[in-house]
């Protein structure tokens, strides 16, 4: 079998230290992977439009929408298999389709962490001090940004102190979120059995799960919102230099966390439509996540305070492990000279990417004062800039797979189907989400806002300015320091998978 490779070593340069090998194992890298992408919080944020637009048939869009996820995901995975490298789309990209491309991947990873740190933190802030009792506070904007910046700070720390302690908060912070949730779910189906629901109840049916029953047009609209759902199960891949077995347990880790998210959306999205009914979700839908709030006294009556602390802990272990995926894409990108070198500064006694950690969490939290002051929904709308971003990076993954596997994929049915076919097919649907989010976020009317800027929606003006800041600072850094700029592209010989020497 030929070989034509550019392995890239990844060592740390002489004096330097890399970050702790074997420090978590594969059941840790899937708590922080399903953390990641905060279920409660997504499903308290994404439920009620989803419903908006497709009615009893939010299961089946959330079942559609895992589609695409699973087969990037097998992407991640068998890139993962011949290059553990904390980059992820970074260093893969790079290598099956050159440095522009990968360093554009990067980006796309860094600044998706930038624009929803800030409001996973502040939702975590809201929903705490409404379990807690004080309204008041959590009405009172200054307090609620100060408990805000104070969260980020301390889950930055957690994340500099190590990866280990990350880890056991992730797994405390998992089994509350998932304990609530189906506390939440069982007794909404209990009392639409019962008879008891004090909202319009419809009795679940396995027809929901029709994707296309609302048409394919409130198809397309769904399934912008359930790519956002699933968005962040990729952090346990992120943290493949840290994680044992690292040519494979991150990369399972990464599949497996998708498979519960759909059990999780499904099980839920059954409950709440069947409790609450199409009418009410979809009248409430621009109440996004604050509608758990009221669905959880409705259904928990006293006992609110479950639902409310589960979006909570969902809020805040996204918060933290939302910064893993920018940090170690950061450092990553540094260490290969295509960023300042001082973000690929390792911390002598914890191992872990301090410098690019806290450079992250300054910047979003000067992002959501920032956005803040101009208006709330300017930060809704520059969270739903983050589709492009995503869609953008997630498809660019999909296609370095088949394209870094190229020359092996006719050799059998498991390469083609697998490592070519399904993270192809699935990088065309998320292109394909794209150039409709674009299509959507140029009306004005269609922002949280409603305004319009430059004669387009505010969230893809972010979008676009994100693109165009990235775009000059790449060609900036590539006529500063050239050395990345390099590299060649590289074929993986699927027999001889490279492991980092630890």
């Amino acid at each position: 079998m030929g070989q034509d490779r550019t392995d890239v070593e990844h060592e740390p340069e002489h004096g330097e230290e890399g970050l702790k090998a074997n420090a978590i194992g594969f059941l840790d890298a899937l708590v922080i992977g399903l953390n990641s992408t905060s279920p409660a919080y997504s499903l308290a944020a994404v439920l009620g439009p989803i419903v908006a637009l497709v009615g009893i048939y939010a299961p089946g869009v959330m079942l559609a929408s895992f589609v695409p996820m699973l087969l990037i995901a097998a992407a991640f995975y068998y890139l993962n298999k011949v290059d553990q490298d904390c980059g992820t789309t970074f260093s893969w990209v790079t290598r099956a389709m050159g440095p522009w491309a990968g360093w554009l991947g990067g980006w796309a990873i860094a600044m998706t962490g930038v624009l929803v740190i800030g409001s996973l933190a502040d939702v975590a802030v809201n929903f705490g001090l409404l379990a807690l009792g004080l309204d008041d506070w959590a009405a009172n904007p200054w307090i609620r940004q100060s408990l805000t910046v104070a969260v980020i700070l301390a889950m930055t720390a957690i994340c500099v102190i190590g990866t280990e302690l990350s880890a056991h908060l992730q797994d405390v912070l998992i089994l509350a979120q998932v304990f609530f949730l189906l506390a939440f779910a069982v007794v909404a189906i209990y009392r639409i059995y019962a008879g008891t629901s004090t909202l319009e109840e419809i009795e679940p049916s396995l027809s929901w799960l029709n994707p296309f029953g609302a048409g394919g047009a409130a198809l397309t609209g769904g399934l912008l919102l359930g790519v956002f759902m699933y968005w962040g199960w990729e952090s346990a891949v992120n943290l493949t230099e840290e994680v044992e077995n690292s040519a494979t347990a991150p990369g399972k880790a990464g599949i497996w966390s998708t498979v519960i998210l759909l059990v999780t959306y499904l099980s839920v999205c059954f409950a709440v439509v069947g409790y609450a009914g199409t009418t009410f979700l979809a009248e409430n839908a621009a109440e996004e996540e604050a509608i758990f709030a009221v669905l959880a006294h409705e259904v928990m009556g006293g006992w609110d305070w479950v639902v409310l602390l589960a979006v909570c802990t969902s809020a805040l272990a996204s918060t933290q492990t939302t910064i893993i995926p920018a940090s170690r894409t950061a450092l990553s990108m540094a260490r290969r000279h295509a960023l300042p070198h001082p973000l690929a500064h390792i911390h002598h006694r914890f191992r872990t990417p301090d410098v690019s950690t806290w450079w992250v969490a300054g910047i979003a939290i000067g992002w959501y004062l920032v956005v803040n002051q101009i208006s709330e929904n300017a930060l809704l709308d520059s969270l739903t800039a983050l589709s492009l971003l995503i869609a953008f990076y997630y498809a660019l993954t999909g296609l370095a797979c088949a394209i870094y596997y190229r020359r092996h994929l006719t050799e059998n049915a498991h390469n083609l189907l697998l490592i070519g076919v399904g993270p192809v097919v699935g990088a065309g649907l998320l292109f394909w989400l794209l150039v409709e989010s674009i299509g959507d976020m140029s009306d004005p009317e269609n922002s949280a806002s409603g305004v319009s800027w430059f004669g387009l929606g505010p969230p893809l003006v972010i979008g676009i300015a994100i693109a165009v800041v990235g775009v000059l600072v790449m060609c900036f850094w590539r006529v500063r320091d050239g050395r990345f700029w390099q590299e060649r592209r590289g074929v993986v010989d699927p027999a001889l998978v490279h492991t980092r020497k630890r």
